[in-house]
């Protein structure tokens, strides 16, 4: 096969259908993206930011998606030092929230809510067959095979990392080693954030590893019935947030009451450094 043209922009490809099976078409090379708020966002629609991931191969070398959130947002304005790069290796960006896809339409950024375990869902509703091998970093045992019951997966590789994974650095090289060890077309890594983006970007520096990394946080225990998501409603007029609060109030009340209004500000402070 002849290799993929690095001219080729994908935003050649108008609207929901794109040309799966084109194979001068290689989506590593994302020429439309929006920097807002620190990060980087392609403006993809969950349909879009589906079709690219369904684009992957065992083939293709490994890359990965990140999809920031409000939270992941105010760390990063924390630490870039830490967050940016993370993100800026990220072969899309796609973003996790309906309160950021308001403050970028409000700035002139066409974002569009992708959230993480929204395409989870959909990949393994849709796209993954009980015989594809999929690799997990993090999650637990139980979750795992719940996962496997539901959808009658024979082929998962699971590796469950210790806790203060951010601050092991052998342990993030461990969880990249155990990716290219176990090839496959999606690999779903849990770890939470930066953790998660670390592995990421550990197992695309490792020569020979394949597939397509997804940091997605919690998604598998919103897979798997742990963890309930909103209402539809509640989702859609952008209150997603409080249903979360709600139930988790111990382990969720600083993030959406103390850290997440921080945005504002953020968001305030950025529109004056781009009217400057």
């Amino acid at each position: 096969m002849s290799e993929p043209d690095p001219k080729r922009d994908e935003t050649e490809i108008s609207g929901d259908i794109m040309d799966l099976e084109n194979p001068m078409l290689d989506w590593r090379i994302n020429t439309r993206v929006y920097e807002f708020l620190g990060a980087k966002f392609h403006p993809l629609d969950p349909v879009q930011t589906l079709s690219r991931a369904k684009w992957m191969t065992l083939d293709k070398t490994f890359r990965y998606i990140v999809t920031p959130n409000v939270d992941h947002i105010v760390r990063l304005t924390k630490e870039p030092e830490v967050f940016k790069p993370l993100y800026d290796a990220a072969w899309l960006s796609v973003c996790d929230s309906r309160i950021l896809e308001l403050l970028g339409n409000w700035s002139d950024i066409p974002l569009k809510a992708v959230p993480g375990s929204d395409l989870t869902q959909q990949l393994f509703d849709n796209v993954i067959t009980a015989d594809d091998p999929i690799t997990v970093i993090g999650a637990d045992t139980e979750i795992i095979e719940i996962v496997k019951a539901k959808y009658g997966l024979t082929k998962v590789y699971h590796h469950e990392p210790p806790m203060g994974l951010r601050r092991k650095p052998e342990a993030v090289a461990a969880c990249a080693e155990f990716i290219r060890a176990h090839p496959a077309r999606y690999v779903f890594i849990c770890v939470g954030s930066p953790q998660q983006e670390m592995v990421a970007k550990a197992a695309m520096e490792l020569e020979g590893t394949v597939g397509l990394g997804l940091c997605v946080g919690a998604s598998l225990d919103f897979l798997g019935g742990r963890t309930k998501r909103a209402p539809k409603w509640m989702q859609s007029i952008r209150m997603e947030w409080l249903f979360r609060l709600a139930s988790e109030p111990r382990r969720l009340w600083r993030r959406y009451l103390i850290d997440g209004p921080k945005i504002f500000k953020i968001w305030r402070d950025w529109i004056r450094t781009k009217q400057a």
